[in-house]
């Protein structure tokens, strides 16, 4: 079952913390018209009351709009397999075209879940191990650092302290791959994290070349269609040109992201609130799909590291739930981006749990993500602006809407 919900509106390259948000207070939602469609589907009606569900995104999300003047925000939740759409404002200050759950978003990093996805179902497909050492499938690394660098450790951010950015002279793979073998570590692998986008689109590249395409035809022709996500791209086509929204940066520049090399592993995949919260659906198993696809998508909650305030899971980041949200804005702070930790593997690997809160934030420069879900209350987020805005921000209006949803469902039950 899905609901829409729309106000009329008012008038990176990489995932990045512009800076770090005093505490949002808790404003009255803004005052303005507003309209409300519902689309009813074939599922029984769920136990929180749809207007309470939309009070709850309204309080959270309308000072955030306020507060960042963002042209234009998509939420989706979905509550025990029901999916409500909340659509504000604009896709672009030029067209004046409403936002709608079909409008397209840059998602930044939020991307390299769909890397840790692929890289999981070619394991369970015998494509490639998470445990071997990256050079056994990139031959021209053989000899180098990464004889003592693992998939997992690609997927992790744990391969040693690999840079945050591709460095701004490397402008082909032939030049990238020069790059990665005079690379040296300046830790063991596996001893300290430090989130990179070399890492996971290392082992982007190495996925797509087991599977003998190319890593957008990997997502857009064979995971993007077995997830049932129809409106997610690398490259937006012509005809859906029309969907995407124009970014913003802080001082209200239009811009959209600039494409270099690993982008499309790291940081490329533009897709709908739609898209995204039925992929948050799939990780809660929520909706059915092939046994080996669900399988690797499960096996992406496995815990392998502890670094800092949470679990490092296959690019998914878990936390005990409930968290307090200290915690939570913590695990998400600036320096858990741009400053390297000390990580703890753990042995054997934590198995996929139930009662935490995973999630993952994305950022370019124009545009800003957040998803969050709960396995154990099968209750999920998804939240993208077009606009660039703090990672915090975004961190606590999920929070204050996922803890109003569970204190709803808890006193309906």
């Amino acid at each position: 079952m899905a609901y829409y919900y729309h106000p009329i509106p008012w008038t990176e390259r990489n995932d990045q913390t512009m800076h770090l948000l005093k505490p949002l207070k808790l404003l009255p939602i803004f005052t303005t018209v507003l309209s409300a469609v519902f689309t009813i589907g074939s599922c029984a009606a769920g136990n929180i009351d749809q207007p309470k569900i939309k009070d709850a995104v309204d309080n959270a999300i309308g000072p955030l709009i306020q507060q960042y003047n963002i042209p234009g925000m998509a939420i989706a939740v979905t509550i025990n397999g029901e999916q409500y759409f909340y659509n504000y404002g604009v896709a672009s200050k030029q067209t004046r075209l409403a936002i709608t759950n079909e409008t397209l978003f840059e998602i930044g990093s939020l991307s390299k879940t769909f890397t840790a996805t692929l890289a999981s179902y070619a394991q369970v497909n015998g494509k490639l191990s998470l445990a071997d050492n990256a050079s056994k499938y990139l031959p021209a690394l053989r000899g180098s650092s990464f004889d003592n660098i693992s998939l997992l450790n690609l997927g992790t951010h744990t391969a040693g302290g690999l840079p945050l950015q591709v460095p701004d002279n490397i402008n082909n793979t032939d030049q990238l791959m020069a790059y990665f073998k005079h690379w040296k570590p300046v830790h063991a692998a596996g001893t300290y994290r430090k989130y990179s986008n070399p890492s996971i689109g290392m082992l982007g590249m190495i996925t797509a070349k087991r599977m003998n395409m190319s890593f957008e035809d990997a997502l857009e022709k064979k995971l993007f269609p077995e997830l049932g996500m129809t409106h997610s791209y690398i490259n937006v086509p012509a005809e859906q040109m029309k969907n995407y929204a124009q970014g913003y940066t802080t001082k209200d520049v239009p811009v959209r992201v600039n494409p270099g090399v690993l982008a499309s592993e790291a940081y490329g995949v533009k897709s709908s609130s739609a898209d995204l919260i039925r992929f948050i659906e799939t990780n809660m198993q929520v909706v059915k799909l092939d046994g080996k696809l669900q399988h690797a998508i499960t096996d992406t909650h496995t815990g392998y590291f502890r670094s800092g305030e949470f679990t490092q899971d296959l690019i998914w980041e878990q936390y005990p739930y409930p968290v307090e949200l200290k915690r939570l804005l913590a695990g998400n702070a600036a320096t858990v981006i741009y400053q390297e930790a000390i990580a703890s593997k753990l042995n054997p690997p934590l198995p996929p749990q139930e009662n935490v809160l995973i999630n993952k934030t994305g950022s370019t420069n124009g545009f800003a993500a957040y998803a969050a879900f709960i396995p154990a209350k099968k209750m999920g987020i998804v939240i993208l602006a077009n606009k660039s805005t703090p990672i915090d921000s975004r961190v606590i209006a999920a929070y204050q809407i996922l803890t109003r949803l569970d204190s709803l469902a808890a006193a309906k039950n």
